[in-house]
C-alpha cells in the first residue's frame, strides 16, 4: 500500500512521514462535540502562545522553518497560528475530516495533507521531487514541484508536496468516508510528536463518527516502514 523511494531515503535520512488511514467515517459538516473541542483548543493556543515571538521560538516551528528556508519559503502554519492566537480569528468549519486535520496542525504544528482514499490509486510512494513533476493544486492551479521537496504520488500523479500542499484530484469532499492523512515530519520532529499528532486526529474523528475504523499507522523512514496500532 505504501512505498519509500531510495531518492527520499538518501535525501532525508532523519525525516519521517506518517500515513493514517481511516474508514467508514460519517463526514458531517459540523458536530457539537467537535465544535466544543475546537473552542477549547483556541483558548489553549492563546494561553500557550502569547505573541509572534513565542510562535517563532517553538522547536517544531523552527524545524519546519529550516526546511522551508531551503526552498526560500516560509512555513504557512506559523502564519495561520499567528492569525488564530494574535488576531483571535476562529478556527474554520469545513467538514469533520478537514476540521480535525486543521485542528491537529494548530495543536501540534505538524504539516498534514488529507486525501479521499477512494480517489487514490494505490500504492502511494514517498519521494523527493526532481523538479520536473507537475500537478493541479487544491486551488486548481497547475504547479511544478520544487526539486528536492518531499512529496507523495500514486498511480495517477502527485497527491501532495510539502511546499505546495495537496492536489485537487484526491481532495476530501463532503462525501468522503475513507480518508488518508499524510503528515510530513522533517529532521527535528520526534517519533513521539508524530504519533501524538495522528492520535489527536483519530481521537477527534471519533467525536463525530464513533463507528469509524482506523488502520495501524504506517511510519515511513529511511530504515523502512513501521506499523503502529493506535
Amino acid at each position: 500500500m505504501f512505498k519509500v523511494s531510495e531518492r527520499w531515503k538518501n535525501a532525508y535520512p532523519n525525516a519521517a512521514v506518517a500515513m493514517l488511514v481511516v474508514r467508514r467515517v460519517e463526514n458531517v459538516r459540523e458536530h457539537p462535540a467537535l465544535q466544543e473541542r475546537k473552542m477549547d483548543l483556541q483558548e489553549e493556543l492563546r494561553e500557550r502562545f502569547e505573541d509572534s515571538e513565542d510562535i517563532k521560538a517553538d522547536p517544531v516551528i523552527q524545524a519546519y522553518t529550516a526546511y522551508y528556508k531551503r526552498f526560500e519559503k516560509t512555513y504557512h502554519i506559523a502564519g495561520q497560528l499567528k492569525t488564530t492566537v494574535v488576531k483571535q480569528r476562529q478556527l474554520p468549519t469545513v467538514s469533520g475530516l478537514v476540521d480535525v486535520m486543521f485542528m491537529a496542525e494548530m495543536n501540534n504544528l505538524l504539516l498534514t495533507a488529507g486525501h479521499d482514499l477512494s480517489r487514490v490509486v494505490l500504492p502511494v510512494t514517498l519521494d523527493a521531487a526532481t523538479g520536473e513533476e507537475s500537478y493541479t493544486k487544491l486551488n486548481q492551479e497547475d504547479q511544478m514541484a520544487k526539486a528536492g521537496d518531499m512529496l507523495t504520488f500514486d498511480g495517477v500523479g502527485i497527491l501532495s508536496s510539502v511546499i505546495h500542499g495537496p492536489d485537487y484530484r484526491s481532495r476530501i469532499s463532503p462525501d468522503t468516508s475513507d480518508a488518508l492523512y499524510v503528515t510530513y515530519a522533517p529532521d527535528g520532529i520526534t517519533r513521539e510528536q508524530l504519533l501524538g499528532h495522528v492520535r489527536d486526529m483519530w481521537k477527534s474523528i471519533r467525536l463525530f463518527s464513533p463507528s469509524a475504523r482506523v488502520e495501524p499507522v504506517r511510519v515511513l523512514t529511511a530504515s523502512g516502514i513501521e506499523e503502529v496500532t493506535l
